[in-house]
């Protein structure tokens, strides 16, 4: 099977969108962003990014708010604030990550193997 048959066979609504330390939103439909940026945060997570960039846009509010709303209850979320000005001022959403602690193989416990 060549790339491209395995492009067809994918749903035509499933989006793959490659991961880096930030995402600009307005490609996506208002009624999909919950859903992105939950995905989003997820793979961030997974691949190690401690910070990543929400670009919403300054329009009203709305986007920003909605996207505000979800970082405020998302348990891998530390922190978050406004861009810098030359990284989008309040038209993006900085977010620090919680970094999960490192899985890490436990010794044998001194009471296995005695009688």
């Amino acid at each position: 099977m060549s790339a491209r048959d395995d492009e067809t066979e994918r749903p035509p609504d499933e989006v793959v969108v490659p991961i880096e330390d930030f995402i600009d939103l307005h490609a996506f439909r208002p009624r999909d962003v919950r859903a992105v940026v939950e995905s989003y945060l997820e793979a961030a997570v997974a691949e190690g990014f401690r910070e990543v960039r929400l670009i919403h846009g300054r329009g009203v509010g709305v986007q920003r708010e909605a996207v505000r709303s979800l970082l405020s209850h998302h348990p891998d979320v530390a922190d978050y604030a406004d861009a810098d000005p030359g990284r989008g001022g309040w038209g993006a959403t900085v977010v620090r990550l919680r970094i999960p602690p490192r899985k890490t193989e436990q010794p044998p416990s001194d009471a296995e193997g005695r009688d």
